[in-house]
């Protein structure tokens, strides 16, 4: 696949409607510098000189559909706080079109990080499950979006804010969308059905168990594909690469990184990258080397990032 890949779709690209669903967050990041021990317990002590704030969770994924130049719709669950409008702030800033539904007694999920010297120290998080009242909101109004949407892709952080998932992937086979999931846990049954699955290496470990060889890893791949319905199934697999199954076989990619820095959201990168490109009727063949590579690229940044069309 030569590097002008994403060149061939990206015109379509641009007209791709691509709705983002699941668990949101707000990443904030406190950078100093560490220069002693503090004396109260055997800790460094951060002197913070900068903060930074960044969609996270499924908000990324959505911002990433939208730096890839995708007209990019993201349905959540917020709290009714500064927090959740903070989020919607940037991400609108971001080019993505919020529907961010606010439960008051939802505080919006954040993680911070703590970075001593490029480091991350320490990271806390705040975060509680949405009221099935607010969810059912979600899903009456996820049905109207899905129809007007080219692709779909829903975003499991294990937060709660996909209760509904399996109704939606129906939804969406019904409408002849494409539906991609990133999953969480080893509950999978609940993707039955989904276009293409994404998980990482570890992800996918969970499910399957161990294997000895990449004779037997393809195997329990294709075994999991076939047994979930899925039109697809691509592992992320860090240093080796990705590796794609579908009915026609498997198809192994070298890993593109040329430094890793931070892996944080590179899987947001691939997911939004695949489905931007099949919202513009890309073949998954040639979807999955270009995430590949966006993928190679997002690890050299710091923190969730994203990759814009220049860069691929």
């Amino acid at each position: 696949m030569s590097e002008s890949a994403f060149a061939r779709w990206r015109d379509a690209v641009r007209r791709a409607r691509l709705l983002v669903v699941g668990d949101v967050m707000l990443d904030r990041y406190w950078f100093g510098d560490v220069e002693r021990i503090s004396p109260e317990a055997p800790v460094p002590v951060v002197k913070v000189a900068r903060t930074e704030e960044r969609p996270g969770g499924a908000a990324n994924v959505a911002r990433n559909g939208a730096a890839l130049g995708a007209q990019t719709t993201l349905l959540s669950v917020v709290g009714a706080d500064e927090a959740g409008a903070t989020l919607e702030r940037m991400l609108v800033a971001e080019g993505v079109q919020p529907s961010l539904h606010r439960d008051p007694a939802l505080p919006t999920t954040v993680k911070l990080r703590v970075i001593g010297r490029q480091q991350q120290l320490l990271r806390i998080d705040f975060e509680t499950a949405p009221s099935h009242e607010v969810l059912a909101g979600k899903l009456r109004d996820y049905a109207g979006l899905a129809a007007a949407s080219d692709a779909i892709v829903l975003s499991d952080y294990g937060k709660g804010g996909l209760a509904h998932i399996g109704a939606m992937i129906e939804n969406a086979r019904a409408l002849g969308k494409p539906v991609l999931v990133d999953p969480k846990g080893d509950d999978w049954a609940r993707y039955a059905g989904a276009t293409l699955v994404t998980p990482n290496r570890s992800e996918f470990r969970q499910v399957v168990g161990r294997w000895s060889s990449n004779a037997e890893f393809d195997r329990k791949a294709d075994e999991l594909r076939r047994a979930l319905d899925l039109a697809a199934l691509l592992v992320t697999r860090s240093e080796e690469g990705m590796s794609l199954f579908t009915a026609r076989g498997a198809l192994h990619i070298p890993a593109e990184a040329r430094e890793v820095y931070d892996v944080t959201g590179a899987g947001d990168t691939v997911i939004a990258t695949l489905g931007a490109l099949l919202g513009a009727g890309a073949p998954i063949e040639d979807a999955v080397p270009v995430a590949n590579r966006a993928a190679g690229i997002v690890v050299g940044k710091l923190g969730t990032a994203v990759v814009t069309p220049d860069d691929l």
